[in-house]
C-alpha cells in the first residue's frame, strides 16, 4: 500500500513540474527551468537598459529579447574566459549581463541616428506691430 502512495505522489510531481500545451501537431512544453530563464532575462534586460541609459522597443518583451540576444552572443559566439560567473539555472549571469549591455548599447547606436533626423525645428518669425 506505501508502494502505490509513492507511485502517486512522484506521478503528481512529474505532472506538476511542466506544463505541455498542444496545439494542431506542435507541442511545447513549458517547464520550471524555462520560466527561470525567461525571469533572469527579464531582470538582466531591465539592468542592461538601466546602465545604457536607453530603453529598447516594446517595454519588458523587448528587455527580455534583448537579454536573450544578449545571453547568446557571450555564451556561444563569443566565449570569454577567465571571468568568475555566478550561475543560476545554468545562466552565467555576469556574461549574459555584458552581453544584454552589449546589444543594448549596439541598438542605441544603431537607431539614434534615426530618432535624430526626425528632430524638426521650426522657425518662428517675430510679431512686430
Amino acid at each position: 500500500m506505501t508502494k502505490w502512495r509513492v507511485d502517486i505522489m512522484t506521478s503528481f510531481m512529474v505532472f506538476a513540474s511542466d506544463v505541455t500545451i498542444k496545439v494542431g501537431g506542435n507541442v511545447w512544453t513549458i517547464g520550471l527551468d524555462l520560466i527561470i530563464y525567461l525571469v533572469v532575462a527579464a531582470v538582466l534586460g531591465l539592468i542592461a537598459e538601466y546602465i545604457v541609459g536607453w530603453r529598447v522597443p516594446f517595454g519588458i518583451i523587448g528587455a527580455i529579447v534583448a537579454a536573450l540576444v544578449g545571453m547568446w552572443l557571450l555564451t556561444k559566439v563569443i566565449v570569454i574566459g577567465g571571468i568568475g560567473d555566478y550561475y543560476i539555472q545554468n545562466i552565467p549571469v555576469f556574461r549574459a549581463l555584458i552581453g544584454a549591455i552589449l546589444f543594448v548599447g549596439l541598438w542605441h547606436l544603431i537607431t539614434y541616428g534615426f530618432y535624430r533626423r526626425r528632430y524638426h525645428t521650426r522657425h518662428h518669425t517675430p510679431i512686430t506691430e
